[in-house]
């Protein structure tokens, strides 16, 4: 965060100071919406969520160190009173990233946006001073949030972007102009809040190429069609990335090893280098090339980008995080959140980590799946029992009991088991698992599968 003072936040963001000793107070750190984590000399947002108001948390954020508390209305305690908290973020970011003016990179997809932004993130701290969403900052007020980490010395960057509807984009975009923006893929995550199927979710998903100017660059990913065409909606410069034989950036000769890691060889124009990525699945190689893309068009070679890449490891929990109990099993807990893209590419992952081994997968409800929901599901389901896993557990009424239903099908030899909670998840999985096994668990962040990751992790250590 660039210091600034109260007096000169009031003034940006035309905000009244209330019980404020000292306008000149400086405000030194970055910003929070949760008061557990203030940093001294810094502000806390006080939003107003669905089960909780940050205002009623504005006395122990001050305590806690705050400068003051960005509120909707007096509170107590040094203050800045605006009409809308989220705006108001929104306008104090515009203004820091006016001031110190950093390449910033948006990227967004239906799959895969935090993991390629860990991975970018991680190529370019190599090259110069480099600020990255955190965890999954990555919405109207994750976005401002990450803004306001920079500093004048910041080089980078680099903006998750998330989008449940459309026009999302427009408003990030808005407050943080991209110079690159980085278009991973086309899913069905959030179609029915856009409006039908993947075409309403490649129209809201290609607002980010519409936000670039005509000297920024247009990452697309050559190998989906719904993001190669979105190449007609930008003003900037394109490069294609993928393993198409058309992409300028592309992965050949890719291979896994027996940990399913996957390797491969970077082509770039600036020339070839060998990859071995250290996160699991087919699937990263897809994401460690839009990250790749990215850094291309920023000027770093491909021995560079390599070196990158190889040093890189999983930074975000919940995502194919892997933990090894001491009696061999192997714990891949991917709860963080699921659509049916990302829960089939952590399925056919966890299942080419195991090998011979016995494979579990404990799996909950994909949200916001619309009218499809149900089929969705037991086509998940029907892929459980295709990759041959050993046992199934669905947890949960509706959606997931289609895929329990699917998975029993005739002639498939998945041992197949329903529970009604995650406490249930844990007491039969704990009673199931085996020496040896792989446990892959996932769900929408809300079913809170990640406690049944967790407590399976923790079990014989």
């Amino acid at each position: 965060m660039i210091p600034m003072t109260l007096a000169e936040i009031a003034r940006l963001l035309d905000a009244g100071l209330h019980d404020v000793p000292d306008p000149g107070t400086p405000v030194t750190a970055p910003s929070a919406v949760d008061s557990r984590e203030v940093v001294p000399g810094g502000l806390f947002a006080a939003t107003a969520g669905a089960n909780v108001d940050g205002h009623d948390f504005a006395a122990a954020a001050v305590a806690g160190g705050a400068a003051a508390v960005l509120a909707s209305r007096p509170v107590g305690v040094p203050a800045l009173v605006v009409e809308d908290v989220q705006l108001a973020l929104g306008l104090l970011a515009r203004h820091v990233l006016e001031r110190i003016s950093p390449a910033v990179i948006g990227l967004t997809g239906s799959v895969g946006k935090t993991t390629t932004k860990d991975l970018l993130a991680q190529v370019l701290e190599r090259h110069g001073p480099t600020v990255a969403t955190d965890r999954s900052f990555n919405n109207e007020l994750g976005l401002p949030l990450t803004v306001l980490r920079a500093d004048a010395a910041t080089r980078y960057l680099v903006l998750e972007m998330g989008a449940s509807r459309k026009g999302d984009l427009t408003y990030l975009t808005g407050l943080a102009p991209p110079l690159a923006g980085l278009v991973l893929n086309v899913g069905t995550a959030h179609a029915e809040r856009m409006g039908g199927g993947r075409a309403a979710v490649a129209e809201a998903k290609g607002e980010l190429v519409e936000a670039l100017p005509a000297d920024g660059f247009a990452l697309l990913n050559a190998d989906d069609p719904y993001v190669r065409g979105m190449a007609g909606r930008t003003r900037a410069s394109i490069l294609l990335y993928g393993r198409s034989p058309e992409a300028v950036v592309r992965a050949e000769n890719v291979r896994m090893d027996g940990r399913a890691r996957p390797a491969f060889e970077l082509v770039t124009p600036s020339g070839r280098a060998p990859v071995e990525l250290g996160l699991i699945g087919e699937h990263q190689v897809g994401n460690a090339l839009g990250a790749a893309a990215v850094a291309t068009v920023l000027g770093l070679d491909a021995a560079g980008i390599a070196a990158g890449l190889n040093a890189a490891r999983r930074r975000s929990a919940g995502r194919l995080e892997i933990v090894e109990r001491p009696d061999g099993v192997t714990v891949v807990n991917d709860a963080y959140n699921a659509n049916p893209e990302s829960m089939r590419a952590g399925l056919r992952a966890a299942k080419a980590l195991a090998g011979d081994r016995r494979t579990v997968a404990v799996l909950g409800a994909m949200g916001q799946q619309a009218d499809a929901s149900r089929a969705r599901h037991a086509e998940i389901g029907r892929l459980v029992a295709a990759l041959r896993f050993d046992v199934l557990i669905t947890v949960g009424a509706g959606d997931p009991l289609a895929m329990a239903e699917a998975a029993r099908s005739p002639g498939q030899g998945v041992a197949v088991h329903t529970v009604e909670d995650v406490a249930g998840a844990v007491s039969l999985a704990t009673g199931l698992v085996e020496p040896g096994d792989v446990v892959f668990v996932k769900a929408s962040s809300e079913i809170g599968l990640s406690a049944c990751a967790r407590a399976l992790a923790a079990t014989n250590q």
